[in-house]
């Protein structure tokens, strides 16, 4: 295969990752709390020995868009939402892990946690406790939770240290290597969810792009095929 039909494969595999990303924001455009994710293009250079060079495209690296989702309100009150910068920070299996998704309950233990069960970490780390029966419980805008006037706690909001790190690891879960720092300023909203950030009419107008542009290549790559072919038809003749 020469140059041109490598480079072309090269950016249909991209296209296919990408087509893969786009739709997962589709199909997660009602989920609490997604966070919109795309697909950096990149273009490698490689000198061969002839002297020319060989162009390849890769589509490896990820972003995620940390534009506000729309608030809905819920009147919950163990229904929180971010309003501004910063995640929920929730102890996983594999350990701390940030969230925007913050339709909270507390379970038979009396731990604030998520809808698949994970702990909801305070400011200082350790999980946040809600006494049973408690009686009217309010959150204020700093994440401080208090039962009938009475302070019990403090739900943190946190920010990776470097945002490069910020990984995917479920649908609403993230993993930052670098570690986080606490909010300085921390806007929460009791009795109300943020939803997704997606925008799905925009997304939808990329899955038909990415369509197009991967037929296009297809059909670049058959006749590129066919051209070989006839050229080899014609030296063995």
């Amino acid at each position: 295969m020469e140059t041109a039909g490598y480079a072309t494969l090269s950016r249909q595999s991209g296209l296919m990752r990408e087509m893969r990303v786009v739709a997962n924001n589709i199909a997660n455009s009602a989920t609490t709390g997604f966070r919109q994710e795309g697909l950096v293009f990149a273009e490698y250079v490689q000198k061969v020995d002839d002297g020319s060079s060989v162009s390849m495209a890769d589509a490896r690296a990820r972003g995620t868009s940390m534009l506000q989702g729309a608030l809905t309100q819920t009147g919950g009150s163990f229904d929180l939402a971010i309003n501004g910068p910063g995640f929920f920070l929730v102890l996983t299996p594999g350990g701390e892990r940030l969230t925007r998704a913050g339709n909270f309950s507390p379970n038979a233990a009396g731990d604030l946690v998520t809808a698949d069960g994970f702990q909801v970490l305070d400011a200082g780390g350790a999980p946040v406790f809600v006494p049973a029966n408690a009686g009217a419980l309010m959150v204020a805008a700093d994440g401080s939770i208090s039962v009938e006037g009475q302070p019990i706690g403090q739900i943190g909001l946190f920010t990776p240290v470097d945002p490069v790190t910020l990984r995917r690891e479920d649908g609403v879960m993230f993993s930052a290597e670098g570690g986080f720092d606490p909010v300085p300023d921390p806007q929460i909203l009791q009795g109300f969810l943020e939803g997704s950030n997606v925008d799905a009419v925009s997304q939808l107008a990329r899955m038909i792009e990415i369509q197009r542009g991967y037929e296009m290549g297809q059909s670049f790559l058959e006749t590129e095929d066919q051209r070989i072919r006839e050229a080899v038809k014609t030296l063995i003749r």
